[in-house]
């Protein structure tokens, strides 16, 4: 009589959740399309950045991450120094996550065991997000300049670069 009610039990289970019977249950997608930059867009990015830092006579390090944080880009100019590369990278981790300029963040997470104490978080102006029709698929980062605003302006450059283009792209 056990063995029979286990079977029973086990049938009822595994029909339960198939996967039919989790559409079914649900109106989720079973797999999502996520969009994702291209290498060009991020590199277009990056370099736009640079170049942009270089005309104010600043040479800097530019990190471009995807929509999970990961560098895609990571540029150093031939004096940036080399901190700048993981401060780079962490602006940028930083834009991406919080979907918001890192200079709109410095004064947000003032208490000692604020999200700002993170490793990856560094709420400090030169980091922006990259979006495309209102969703964030990276950030950019930009380290080495005198001013977190110098900064900021060249990661902006490098965003501005590309949003015309990203606001159009078909999905």
């Amino acid at each position: 009589m056990k063995n029979k009610a286990l079977k029973v039990i086990l049938l009822t289970a595994s029909v339960a959740l198939s996967p039919g019977a989790i559409a079914q249950e649900s109106d989720q997608p079973l797999l999502v399309e996520i969009r994702r930059m291209s290498m060009d867009v991020a590199l277009a990015i990056a370099k736009t950045a640079i170049d942009h830092c270089r005309e104010q006579g600043v040479q800097v390090a530019v990190t471009v991450v995807d929509r999970g944080g990961h560098p895609q880009v990571v540029l150093r100019d031939v004096l940036a120094m080399d901190l700048a590369l993981d401060v780079s990278f962490r602006k940028a981790y930083t834009a991406m996550t919080f979907t918001s300029a890192t200079s709109a963040l410095e004064d947000r997470f003032t208490g000692p065991f604020s999200v700002g104490k993170l490793d990856k978080v560094l709420l400090s102006a030169g980091g922006m997000p990259v979006q495309a029709s209102g969703e964030t698929i990276g950030g950019v980062g930009v380290s080495g300049a005198p001013s977190g605003q110098i900064d900021e302006s060249c990661a902006q450059a490098g965003v501005a670069a590309v949003e015309m283009d990203l606001e159009m792209a078909p999905f």
